[in-house]
């Protein structure tokens, strides 16, 4: 009996098991999904239905693409629901657009690519969107889930490409998962600190059901017991990918996090600023993101009085007359400051890892990443209070808990007086002529003096825009637009043509080397095309100039970084733009040159302005690694 008792347990948990198993089978297939939810083969609805009601949901208003089949239903439905699709010349262009639509607008950036070499032509676009903190959506197309790993057209393992890019990287495995899918992923990239994620998603989810089925149904009249399983399984996997697909859902945007520091962290600073003589404020672009007006911070910052330095996105935040605006001799400053706030300033490459403070000054750093926040820390440099926070709303609190301080006027003076000085030697070179060409800083300042108030600056380049940085002054808040840490080159086509479509009264000027524009001259086909007239000034000095001047001083070669002084104005005129040469002999007409590029463009035309330059000292010293 015990013998008996025994096996008949046995075959009991054994057959409780296989109950198990096959449920947890019948489970991933989806066959209780599908006992309680409809699937409607005749209906002509698709998945890219559903991705547009969400992007239209969460105030998308353009969606930029390069076509491909794998998202052709994403761009169609997005068109008909009022987002304004703007296709580029290459993938990278349009995940910089996003970028640049993120930075401006407060809302998240949109790029759709297709399948395979869509995906990875956008790679490095969204690395920087990782480094420069921009909320970015990436929608990949992809190969039918059932058909991965099969060989099929474009496959391959896009989520790997994006893990250590993007905060969040999902593959929708279903019709009705695309709505929830697409709302965590858009509050992650904006939450905390904000950044780029990617969601793939497969062609069998985006195309009606009679589409799906005849691609990937299988046969009609299946031969033999496995050729009727496999024919089940078919039209199972279909029927579950449909099941409950148009039943309504919530499209609303959910709740975005954004880490505030503590009431206690904002006295202390101000108790350390209170007691300080020569404080320095140092914002960086971090500091420009939502939910924080501009103006608000701009207005805190006004109210605390304090000497500012504007970096990145920051640019402009100051308006070019402010007496708290500096812009020269910072290494100077922030060695004799005794309290240092870094408002979202990170202390990497840009501040010499944080070897350029003094002793003993107070070092304020707030920043919603821990990992920038404490970067280099301890080995250069060591915080006296570190905020893991948003910098831009403790900037604001401390000028609330600061009402009343003036900072000490000898110290502000002083260094205002020192930038004056900078600023008349920079003037006086740009007075003296090159050898041959253009003298870039007085090119420069020509331009500086021309830029209307509601002007928008797009820098993408190395040495001609390294020059530019000390010599052109963004007239307002979020009125400069930079790669960021990652340095690349490439931005200027994507992010002029983001900034044009959310400022379309701004005049936007992309400040191009020769070298970098080379990666988006095409473009200027897009901006044609979608009526988005831009400026682009091209300083051409035949040459990797950024390169060339530390290779040949160190190396003695100029090997791999010589051009030619080409007509890349006719490039823009063959595009349907307009283009403009300006050389020595122009020197005299320089102001009605880009008077007239200017008249161009406000007539609707996208322009290139070619600007011959030759060499100079002005940037000696400076090392681009």
């Amino acid at each position: 009996m015990d013998l008996l008792a025994g096996i008949g347990c046995a075959c009991a948990g054994l057959l409780a098991v296989l109950v198990v198993a096959l449920l947890g089978v019948a489970y991933r297939l989806g066959i209780f999904y599908q006992l309680w939810h409809k699937v409607d083969p005749r209906s002509p609805r698709h998945g890219g239905e559903l991705v547009a009601e969400v992007l239209k949901a969460h105030g998308v208003r353009f969606l930029f693409a390069l076509a491909g089949g794998h998202i052709s239903p994403v761009l169609v439905a997005s068109e008909k629901v009022g987002i304004r699709v703007v296709d580029t010349r290459h993938e990278a262009t349009a995940v910089f657009a996003a970028d640049a639509v993120s930075r401006l607008s407060g809302r998240i950036g949109v790029a759709a690519v297709t399948a395979g070499p869509g995906v990875t032509n956008a790679v490095t676009a969204i690395k920087n969107a990782q480094m420069a903190e921009s909320p970015v959506l990436l929608i990949g197309g992809a190969a039918a889930s059932l058909q991965k790993g099969r060989g099929a057209l474009q496959d391959i393992d896009q989520l790997s490409l994006f893990k250590t890019l993007c905060k969040a990287c999902v593959s929708v495995r279903t019709v009705r998962d695309i709505v929830p899918r697409l709302r965590e992923a858009i509050a992650t990239a904006q939450s905390g600190t904000p950044g780029p994620v990617f969601v793939e998603l497969p062609i069998d989810v985006l195309y009606p059901f009679h589409v799906v089925e005849k691609e990937i149904g299988g046969t009609k009249s299946p031969r033999g017991l496995r050729g009727k399983a496999v024919q089940w399984y078919l039209q199972n996997y279909i029927r579950n990918l449909f099941a409950g697909a148009w039943e309504p859902r919530d499209v609303s945007p959910l709740p975005v996090r954004v880490p505030l520091a503590t009431e206690d962290e904002v006295q202390q600073c101000a108790e350390l600023v209170s007691r300080a003589t020569k404080p320095v404020v140092l914002v960086g672009s971090q500091a420009m993101l939502p939910p924080t007006p501009a103006e608000e911070l701009r207005e805190a910052l006004e109210a605390l009085g304090i000497p500012c330095y504007l970096g990145g996105a920051a640019r402009g935040l100051l308006p070019p007359g402010s007496p708290l605006l500096l812009r020269h001799n910072r290494r100077d400053a922030l060695r004799n400051a005794d309290l240092v706030l870094l408002a979202g300033a990170v202390c990497d490459f840009r501040l010499s890892y944080g070897r350029l403070f003094g002793r003993g000054a107070a070092i304020v750093a707030v920043n919603r990443d821990r990992v920038q926040l404490l970067r280099n820390s301890d080995v250069f440099w060591k915080a006296r209070l570190a905020v893991q926070g948003d910098a831009a709303s403790f900037v604001v609190r401390l000028a609330r808990n600061l009402r009343g301080y003036a900072c000490p006027r000898d110290w502000l003076e002083g260094l205002r007086e020192a930038d004056g000085q900078k600023e008349r030697a920079n003037r006086e070179k740009a007075a003296t002529p090159t050898p041959h060409h253009l003298n870039p800083l007085d090119l420069l300042y020509h331009l500086d003096a021309l830029l209307p108030p509601e002007s928008l600056l797009v820098a993408d380049g190395g040495d001609f825009v390294g020059t530019a940085a000390y010599i052109v002054r963004p007239r307002r808040p979020l009125a400069w637009l930079d790669p960021g840490a990652f340095g690349t080159l490439g931005v200027g086509g994507g992010f002029a043509l983001g900034a044009k479509l959310c400022r379309p009264d701004a005049e936007v000027w992309i400040l191009y080397g020769d070298g970098s524009l080379g990666y988006s001259l095409m473009e200027f086909d897009t901006f044609v095309r979608h009526k988005t007239p831009v400026i682009a000034l091209v300083g051409n000095d035949a040459c990797w100039s950024q390169i060339a001047r530390e290779q040949v001083a160190l190396l003695g070669s100029n090997v791999a970084c010589g051009l030619e002084y080409l007509d890349y104005h006719a490039v823009a005129e063959a595009l349907g733009g307009k283009g403009f040469v300006v050389g020595r002999p122009d020197r005299e007409q320089l102001d009605a040159i880009l008077c007239a590029a200017q008249d161009a463009c406000r007539q609707g035309h996208p322009v290139l302005v070619n600007a011959l330059i030759g060499k100079t000292d002005f940037r000696d010293g400076s090392i681009s690694v």
